[in-house]
């Protein structure tokens, strides 16, 4: 057996991979690391302490009703962020606005962190796998000043870090820099993130498919025409696909960057504009596929260039292995030609 590699040791022989690196951005992760861990404690302890299960009796921004551990893990990241001091600010899913960081260490930070802290939430209760999912930016406004609405609304082109946490039957963090994708697993016995996924691929073709079909008859008429594909002996595996859809998207997205696979959530008749926010959720788990093999889109456009004009934009997801990406947007480019 190899010798074990923690994630601090991972981090400190890459650091060259960032551009004029002096250490500020391998600091950031290891507190990004150490927040996780404080969050994989509290969810494993979730039904054994008092408080923490069940909804909070308030909404988030989006008007989704947030859990308890909702707003504990997000307490946990802006506090550990901002005691950092390599961040000037954050946006969060759980947060009506972004928070600027106004001590003076703080605002010569050059980093701003976007995050849903607790993904999946909702499954917390039934014991499901959730995650917290990350993007780290380089800040656009001048060092030393509160940072502004526009160093978070950048494309997802410009991420320098994007990852996520997985916390399910071993606890795995997930990150990229845009130089691979890499995991590493929490080993409790020394409570180390330790690499276990080195160099990440995404097969290129699977015959798994994540969606909720229970939404099929207000989707796009090409979705619908993937669906069926996916369910007929006509397919390029020549035997229906097998239908995989947890309903906590950092779980259903491990799954197929280990195994291959589409996820699906796209826009509706009864959500035009989609689901799924572009800054919290889509963008960071887009670099991920691409730097895996894989692809991301809104089912037209690749979403890593689409410029963000909202903080809590939301968009159609289409993300997975390059052949079933592919093989949707083939279906609702036809649908789209037939109705014309």
């Amino acid at each position: 057996m190899g010798k074990t590699i923690t994630l601090s040791e991972f981090i400190i022989k890459r650091q060259s991979e960032f551009a004029n690196a002096t250490g500020e951005l391998s600091r950031l992760l290891n507190d990004i690391a150490v927040a996780a861990k404080v969050i994989s404690r509290d969810v494993r302890r979730a039904g054994l302490i008092d408080n923490i299960l069940g909804a909070q009796g308030s909404t988030n921004v989006q008007g989704e009703e947030q859990q308890k551990l909702d707003v504990i893990a997000d307490e946990q990241f802006i506090k550990m962020l901002r005691n950092g001091g390599e961040v000037c600010g954050i946006a969060s899913e759980e947060n009506d606005d972004f928070v600027a960081f106004e001590d003076e260490v703080s605002r010569n930070g050059k980093y701003v962190v976007l995050f849903d802290p607790l993904d999946g939430s909702s499954n917390i209760d039934v014991n499901v796998s959730i995650g917290t999912i990350f993007s780290i930016f380089r800040r656009k406004s001048p060092v030393g000043s509160l940072v502004t609405i526009e160093d978070m609304l950048q494309k997802g082109t410009e991420q320098v870090v994007a990852g996520y946490v997985l916390y399910g039957s071993s606890t795995m963090l997930v990150y990229t820099t845009g130089n691979g994708v890499n995991g590493f697993t929490l080993d409790p016995s020394i409570g180390e993130f330790c690499l276990s996924h080195p160099d990440m691929k995404m097969p290129e073709k699977s015959r798994l498919y994540a969606m909720n079909e229970g939404n099929i008859a207000v989707c796009h008429p090409g979705i619908k025409a993937y669906a069926e594909y996916c369910q007929s002996f006509e397919n390029d595996y020549g035997t229906p696909y097998s239908g995989r859809y947890i309903g906590s998207l950092v779980a259903d997205f491990h799954r197929n960057l280990i195994k291959g696979g589409i996820y699906i959530y796209p826009v509706t008749t009864t959500s035009p504009k989609g689901k799924l926010r572009l800054l919290y959720e889509c963008n960071p788990l887009a670099l991920i596929a691409e730097q895996a093999g894989g692809l991301a889109t809104d089912g037209k456009n690749r979403i890593l260039d689409i410029q963000p004009t909202e903080l809590h934009q939301r968009v159609g997801y289409f993300t997975g292995s390059k052949n079933q990406v592919e093989k949707v947007m083939e279906l609702i480019r036809e649908a789209e030609i037939k109705t014309v």
